[in-house]
C-alpha cells in the first residue's frame, strides 16, 4: 500500500463540493507543457493550499483534486504563480477503489452487495477495496463514463495525473491471474489516450511499478507514460527513517536507469527527516538522473532544504 492513499484521507469531506461550476477546458487554453524542463517537485496531499504553494519556485506540484477547490482558476493561479511557472498534477487511484469517494455509493458498505468490479477489501488498511482493473464498469467510472474521474481532473485544469496502485497487477496475478499484467499496461495506456484526446501534452505519471514497461517491452507503454514516482527508493523501506536494502534499492536503480534512457521523468520521494538521509537522497537521485523530493510520509508539509532549494 501507498502512503498516497493514506495521506489524502482528510479530504473525504470536501469531495462532494469540489466540482460545482466545472469549467470544460479547450485544448486551445491549455499552455504548453515541458515535462522535461522539470528538475524539482513536491507532492503535498494533505494540507495544500495554492496560496502557499505558488511564492514556491518547484517546476511541478503534486497534490490532491482538492487543491483546485471548486474552480478551475485556481489551477490556473498556482500554473502562473509569483514563485515561477509550475505543472500541476492530480493523483488518483485506479487499483483500489476508496469507499470515501464520489463513486462509491454508501448501500455497498451498508449491505455488504458491492458491484461485481469490485473485490475485496485491503487486508491492511480499511475503506480500500481491490477492483477489477480490467471491468469496463470500472473502466468507464475512471476514463469516460458520465462524471468520470480523469474527466474531472482535465475539467479543472490540471496538467497530468499520478496513478496510484498500479500494483494492482502484482496482486492479481499473484492469484493468479496471468493476464493482469497487460491489462494493467492496456488500462493506463487507455487514460493516456482519453485525456490527451482532450488535453494535448497531458502528463500520466505512475507510482511505482517501474519494472511493468520492461514485461512487454513492444507494448508502447514505456513510450506513452510522461514519467513514474518511485516511493522509498533510499530511505522508507520498510520502515520510514530507515535506509532502504542496498540490494533491492540497486535493482530498482537498474530499471529506474531505463526510464531515464528513454527521455520519462523519474521522481523520487524518500520518507526520512534525517539531515544526512536528506542530503544523500539528493545527491544519490541526482547522480541518477532522478528528480528528488524528501518528506515523511504523512506528505502533509511543505519542505525547502537549504542547499537544496527548487530553482
Amino acid at each position: 500500500m501507498s502512503a498516497f492513499i493514506r495521506a489524502k484521507r482528510s479530504f473525504w469531506l470536501c469531495i462532494s463540493l469540489l466540482f460545482i461550476g466545472v469549467i470544460t477546458i479547450s485544448a486551445q487554453e491549455v499552455p504548453e507543457r515541458n515535462w522535461p524542463a522539470v528538475n524539482d517537485y513536491i507532492i503535498q496531499l494533505q494540507r495544500a493550499r495554492v496560496d502557499r504553494l505558488a511564492p514556491t519556485a518547484y517546476d511541478l506540484v503534486i497534490s490532491d483534486i482538492a487543491l483546485a477547490g471548486s474552480s478551475p482558476a485556481e489551477i490556473a493561479r498556482l500554473r502562473e504563480s509569483a514563485g515561477g511557472d509550475k505543472l500541476v498534477v492530480a493523483y488518483m487511484s485506479i487499483g483500489q477503489a476508496a469507499t470515501f469517494q464520489y463513486y462509491w455509493r454508501s448501500e455497498w458498505s451498508m449491505t455488504g452487495e458491492r458491484p461485481e468490479w469490485a473485490d475485496s477489501p485491503d487486508g491492511t488498511w480499511a475503506g480500500d477495496v481491490w477492483v477489477h482493473y480490467w471491468d469496463p464498469r470500472w473502466q468507464s467510472i475512471i476514463i469516460d463514463g458520465e462524471d468520470s474521474y480523469l474527466d474531472r481532473i482535465i475539467d479543472m485544469g490540471f496538467d497530468g495525473v499520478l496513478l496510484d496502485r498500479v500494483d494492482a497487477a502484482t496482486f492479481y496475478e499473484e492469484q493468479g491471474r496471468e493476464t493482469a499484467y497487460a491489462e494493467m499496461i492496456d488500462f493506463v495506456m487507455a487514460i493516456a489516450a482519453h485525456a490527451r484526446e482532450r488535453s494535448p501534452d497531458f502528463g500520466v505519471f505512475t507510482i511505482n511499478g517501474e519494472d511493468i514497461p520492461f514485461r512487454d517491452p513492444d507494448s508502447g507503454y514505456l513510450e506513452t507514460v510522461t514519467g513514474i514516482m518511485v516511493e522509498s527508493l533510499y530511505y522508507g523501506y520498510p520502515r520510514d527513517y530507515d535506509p532502504s536494502p542496498a540490494d533491492w534499492t540497486a535493482l530498482r536503480e537498474a530499471d529506474l536507469a531505463r526510464w531515464v534512457n528513454a527521455n520519462r521523468l523519474v521522481l523520487t520521494v524518500d520518507y526520512s527527516r534525517i539531515p544526512e538521509h536528506i542530503i544523500n537522497s539528493f545527491t544519490r537521485s541526482r547522480e541518477n538522473g532522478f528528480v528528488p523530493y524528501v518528506s515523511d510520509r504523512g506528505l502533509s508539509r511543505q519542505f525547502i532544504y537549504e542547499g537544496f532549494e527548487p530553482d
